[in-house]
C-alpha cells in the first residue's frame, strides 16, 4: 500500500515513468525532419543534374564529345598528368573518324581543349553517383528513409547508373565507320533520360518539403483542369527537348538560317529524301529542324491557352506561375529563332539549351502547385 503523499510534496521526481513514454509530437518532428533532410538531398541531385545537362550541351557544341575514346569508370577520373598522357590520349582520338574525316590539322593543345569539356562532363556525372551512393548509404544506416520513399530512391539510382552505361553507349556510336558524331537518336536517349531523372528529383525535393498531412489536405483542393493542361504542356515539352537532341546531334541548327521560312519554303523538300521513310523523322536535318518549329510554336501555343485558362484560379499563386511558364515559353522560342537564322552559334545555341532546362523546372513546379495548392484562401 502506497503512502499517503503530503499536500505540499514535490511532484515532479514522480514523472520519470511518464517522460520516458516516447511523444507523439516528438516522432512527427524526426520524421518531418527525415523529410526535410532528404529533400536537400534530392535538392543536390537536381542541381547537379542540371550542371551535366549544361556542360553536356557545351560538349555537343564544341564537338568535344568524342575526344575520350575509352570507357574507364575508375581510372577514367583522372586526367592526364603527363606529356606522354597527353600524347597517348591523342593518338587514340587520332584513330576515330572524327579526326581522320574532320580534324586532321587539330594540334595536341587543340585537342586538350575539347578533351576538357568531355572529362569534366564525365566527371559530374561520377560526382552524381557519388552523391546518391552516399546519401542513401547514410539515410538507410541512419533509418532515416521515410516510409514509401525506399523504392522511389532506389528507382533514381537506377537510372543514374543505366545513364552511366548510355553514355558510353551513345559515345561508341561515333567511333567507328565513317561517321564523325554520335548516333542522333542515342543522342536523345541519354538527353530525355537525363531529363528524366531531373524530373523526378524535382519532384520528390517539392514533395518532402512539405509534412505528409499537407500534402493530404492540399491535394484537397487540387485544380484538376490546370494540372491536366500542365501535364500535357509538360508533355509536348519533352517531345520539344528530344527534337532539341535530334537537332544536335544532326547539327541542323545552322542548316536552315532563315526565319519564318526554310530558305524560301515553308516545309524543304528534301524533307523525305531518305529511306525508308521513318528514318527521316530522326535522320534527315530538314525534317527534324522542321519538326522542332512546328513543336515549339504548339507549345507556345499551348502554353499562352493555359495561361488564360488559368486567370480563372482563384489563387494568385497558380496565375503566377502559369504567367511565368508563358513568358519563358516566348522568351524560348525567341531564343530559338535567334540560334536558329545566326547559324547555331554557340553562345546562342547554350542559352537556349539551358533556356529548356529551366522551362522544364518551371512547368514542373507549376504541375505541383496544381495539385497541392497551398491555400484556399481566394487571392493568396
Amino acid at each position: 500500500m502506497k503512502p499517503k503523499r503530503s499536500i505540499f510534496e514535490e511532484v515532479g521526481g514522480d514523472r520519470k515513468e511518464e517522460e520516458t513514454i516516447p511523444s507523439v509530437s516528438g516522432a512527427l518532428d524526426a520524421r518531418n525532419l527525415n523529410r526535410h533532410r532528404l529533400s536537400y538531398w534530392f535538392t543536390s541531385l537536381c542541381v547537379l543534374v542540371a550542371l551535366t545537362i549544361i556542360v553536356g550541351g557545351l560538349t555537343r557544341l564544341t564537338d568535344s564529345g568524342l575526344s575520350i575514346t575509352e570507357w574507364q569508370p575508375v581510372s577514367g577520373m583522372l586526367p592526364p598528368m603527363n606529356e606522354a598522357d597527353w600524347q597517348s590520349n591523342f593518338e587514340k582520338y587520332q584513330a576515330i573518324p572524327e579526326f581522320q574525316l574532320q580534324n586532321r590539322g587539330m594540334s595536341l593543345e587543340e585537342f586538350k581543349r575539347i578533351y576538357w569539356w568531355e572529362w569534366a562532363h564525365r566527371q559530374l556525372g561520377r560526382v552524381i553517383g557519388l552523391v546518391w551512393a552516399a546519401g542513401f548509404a547514410w539515410f538507410a544506416l541512419a533509418k532515416a528513409i521515410p516510409p514509401g520513399w525506399m523504392m522511389r530512391i532506389l528507382g533514381v539510382g537506377a537510372l543514374i547508373g543505366a545513364q552511366g552505361a548510355i553514355g558510353w553507349w551513345m559515345v561508341s556510336s561515333g567511333l567507328g565507320g565513317d561517321k564523325v558524331d554520335v548516333s542522333p537518336m542515342r543522342l536523345a536517349v541519354h538527353l530525355s533520360l537525363a531529363f528524366l531523372i531531373f524530373g523526378i528529383a524535382l519532384w520528390s525535393a517539392m514533395s518532402l518539403r512539405l509534412e505528409q498531412r499537407q500534402l493530404i489536405q492540399a491535394r484537397r483542393n487540387r485544380e484538376a483542369l490546370l494540372e491536366r493542361l500542365c501535364v500535357w504542356l509538360l508533355g509536348l515539352l519533352f517531345l520539344q527537348i528530344v527534337l532539341g537532341a535530334l537537332m544536335a546531334g544532326l547539327d541542323a541548327g545552322s542548316a536552315f538560317p532563315t526565319w519564318p521560312m526554310m530558305n524560301g519554303e515553308f516545309l524543304p523538300s528534301e524533307s523525305f529524301a531518305l529511306d525508308p521513310l521513318v528514318a527521316n523523322f530522326v535522320e534527315n536535318s530538314a525534317l527534324v529542324h522542321f519538326n522542332h518549329r512546328m513543336a515549339g510554336y504548339l507549345l507556345f501555343a499551348f502554353a499562352i491557352t493555359a495561361w488564360w485558362k488559368s486567370r480563372s484560379s482563384p489563387r494568385l499563386s497558380t496565375r503566377r506561375a502559369f504567367a511565368w511558364v508563358a513568358a519563358l515559353t516566348l522568351g524560348q522560342m525567341t531564343i530559338g529563332i535567334l540560334t536558329a537564322i545566326h547559324s547555331a552559334p554557340i553562345a546562342i545555341a547554350a542559352i537556349h539549351q539551358a533556356g529548356a532546362l529551366l522551362l522544364y523546372l518551371i512547368v514542373m513546379r507549376t504541375c505541383f502547385i496544381c495539385r497541392y495548392p497551398q491555400s484556399s484562401v481566394v487571392g493568396l
